[in-house]
């Protein structure tokens, strides 16, 4: 598997000898963490299975922030079996105290033989001293097993970590020539109803949405995973809060949504400012409204670091896609290419203006692999990390 850019591979301690009983409860680790995906946030989405003489006879996962790692609940599952046992884990073992005490001592108390350990944790309260704490108990650990698969499960959590950011997500659905919609801004519907599926269990596991107003405006979208599972936070950017006082988007008793605008200039914030009266009436819909001193995604993302969020899922139109690909807002990019033809050269394009007049400064995507999803292609890819970095 081609290990993601952007999802910083950790170093391994050592190169296991890898056995396909170690591979096959290592996927089994990735199957339970993949349960509360869209529910951990700020934390990683962690599996455990318990081994004793090739039988499993414990397993569990994190299912949220603030309760039990996989690992309590893969050794309370286990029992008195945990002793003398091989225990499995998708992400390192905790070492120290945070909501809940240190993993790796569980494992100690319970007297396990050995743990396979998928990746190191990047977090650099841990980052290795989990293994070594384990090691220094005398308990084998070996490191490494399907480390690209637990890479690109925990992606999200391994950007957060290194650049203190969500990981951003572009998603666009586009026709065969590249358009997103007719000349006149009708859209519904650019894909089939299996990728829409898709797109619902995608939203499933992201912690937010965004979206511009416009899309508001046009398109009045729900943006919710439609009965797939957890319904990510919707976020809405506009500057001049000039929105529809009517919306999807204000229906805030099951799912929350969060407009984030820039601060009102003097006049704006006068008792009779239409702008003042909009943000009144969308607050009394219970719609939370943040004002920024400077309304860009570089701004957006620190302030979503910080409520705990791990991934962003954007879903906006050209204009404000190409600023947060401008901004560093994104490191993954989904598209749906659907077989179907509209033409038209007014007609709008997934991406707006990048500022870039040649080909060979193209931004060209890395890990690109495509799948089909009923009718339609989807390419996913990754930007190049900036040199910077």
């Amino acid at each position: 598997m081609t290990t993601p850019p952007n999802s910083t591979p950790e170093p391994l301690l050592e190169q296991p000898h890898i056995s396909l009983s170690d591979r096959q409860m290592m996927q089994r680790c990735l199957e339970l963490a993949r349960q509360a995906a869209g529910y951990t946030a700020p934390n990683p989405m962690v599996g455990s299975v318990i081994v004793q003489n090739g039988r499993i006879v414990g397993e569990g996962f994190h299912p949220k922030a603030g309760e039990p790692h996989a690992e309590v609940f893969a050794l309370r599952a286990a029992g008195q079996q945990a002793q003398g046992a091989t225990v499995y884990v998708n992400l390192e073992p905790c070492s120290h105290f945070g909501r809940t005490p240190p993993c790796a001592d569980a494992l100690i108390a319970a007297k396990v033989a050995r743990v396979v350990v998928g990746m190191i944790d990047p977090n650099p309260k841990v980052a290795g001293s989990g293994i070594e704490r384990l090691r220094q108990a005398g308990i084998e650990v070996s490191v490494g097993v399907e480390a690209a698969a637990c890479r690109k499960l925990n992606e999200s959590f391994v950007h957060r970590i290194r650049y203190q950011r969500p990981f951003g997500i572009l998603k666009y659905a586009m026709t065969l020539d590249g358009k997103i919609a007719t000349a006149i801004g009708h859209s519904a519907w650019v894909t089939s109803p299996d990728a829409r599926a898709w797109v619902h269990q995608l939203r499933s596991q992201c912690d937010a949405i965004i979206v511009g107003g416009n899309t508001v405006r046009c398109d009045n979208p729900l943006l919710t995973s439609h009965g797939q599972g957890h319904n990510p936070l919707r976020i809405v950017m506009s500057r001049s809060l000039d929105l529809p006082l009517q919306a999807q988007l204000w229906q805030t008793a099951e799912v929350p949504t969060l407009v984030l605008t820039e601060v009102l200039t003097e006049n704006q914030n006068s008792p009779n400012s239409p702008r003042k009266d909009i943000q009144q009436k969308l607050e009394q819909q219970g719609v939370e409204v943040i004002a920024l001193p400077s309304l860009t995604p570089a701004q957006v993302m620190p302030l979503l670091y910080e409520r705990g969020l791990l991934s962003v899922l954007w879903e906006c139109g050209g204009t404000l896609a190409a600023k947060a690909i401008a901004d560093g807002a994104v490191q993954k990019v989904l598209a749906f290419v659907a077989p179907k033809i509209i033409g038209g050269s007014q007609a709008p394009s997934p991406i707006g203006d990048l500022g870039l007049s040649k080909m060979t400064e193209a931004l060209v995507l890395e890990a690109v692999c495509w799948q089909s999803v009923g009718v339609d292609l989807l390419l996913e890819g990754y930007l190049p990390t900036p040199s910077s970095d």
